[in-house]
């Protein structure tokens, strides 16, 4: 039976509630929209008129999805980020808005050339090549899955960059005027606090180094030194409570001008520092 998108919204809501979706009724929307084909600022204008079948079978599928705490992102294929849309995927962690607090203070440093160190999506390079005409850059991941997915953001952006697999600096060569990082922070005994969206649908290996949510910083920080340039920067996010920790192993690596920079909410999102005397 054909549904109009009213009553097919407030059943969606409802079927989201019944899961445990945080924002049962902002997800709905966005997913109707989605299985609609039509931005979301003109879904209430279709409200009032029968859905198609195969809108109908979209929606159920997508919301479906979300009742299976699957992220918004995954089941729509893309989020929003800085200045662009990126593609996700599973394989992929979802960019977030707090990681911008990454790329504004990387676009306040002098480089040419920047190395990411767990490229992802490619969301954290890209947005900087794309905010500083003729640098060069290399992202890198252990995940060839990953780096299919940044490559098709890189073509889909028109965004010229260097893709290699390789585990943290193994695979690199060569020096860069900056090297940036989102990389695994949260500690082992941190994970079973997550929500299933992130536990359960992003890769696990992007979210914990299975320790005390450091080692990945230690292993940045050792290497970081010989594949920079003279005065070179190296920038990383962190968690919220991570900033003394990770200030201390870049002090005591040979860095100086060490920094931290808050996120919108006030939390300390990003250590920076400069390597060399």
């Amino acid at each position: 039976m054909s549904q109009t998108g009213h009553q097919a919204l407030a059943e969606a809501v409802r079927q989201l509630a019944a899961a445990g979706v945080p924002d049962a009724a902002g997800d709905a929307l966005a997913l109707l929209s989605f299985a609609l084909g039509v931005p979301r600022h003109s879904v209430r204008g279709e409200l009032s008129q029968p859905l198609s079948a195969q809108a109908q079978l979209a929606f159920a599928a997508a919301i479906g999805s979300r009742a299976a705490r699957q992220p918004v992102s995954q089941i729509l294929g893309w989020r929003e980020f800085w200045k662009h849309r990126f593609r996700v995927t599973p394989d992929t962690l979802d960019p977030r808005p707090e990681t911008e607090t990454l790329v504004a203070a990387a676009l306040k440093l002098p480089w040419d050339s920047v190395l990411d160190l767990g490229t992802g999506t490619g969301a954290i390079l890209l947005s900087l090549l794309a905010e500083r005409p003729g640098a060069r850059g290399l992202g890198v991941d252990m995940s060839q899955a990953a780096l299919n997915v940044a490559q098709d953001n890189a073509r889909a952006l028109g965004i010229t960059a260097d893709f290699r697999r390789s585990d943290w600096f193994s695979g690199v060569q060569g020096r860069f005027g900056l090297i940036v990082s989102n990389p695994p922070y949260i500690a082992l005994d941190e994970m079973a606090a997550l929500s299933p969206e992130v536990r359960e649908w992003e890769p696990r290996a992007a979210l914990t180094d299975e320790g005390d949510g450091l080692g990945a910083y230690r292993a940045i920080v050792a290497g970081a030194g010989a594949h920079l340039l003279p005065k070179g920067w190296l920038a990383v996010e962190i968690g919220p409570t991570q900033g003394a920790a990770v200030t201390g192993l870049m002090a005591a690596s040979g860095f100086r001008r060490i920094a931290l920079r808050s996120d919108l909410d006030g939390r300390d999102r990003v250590v920076m520092g400069q390597f060399g005397p």
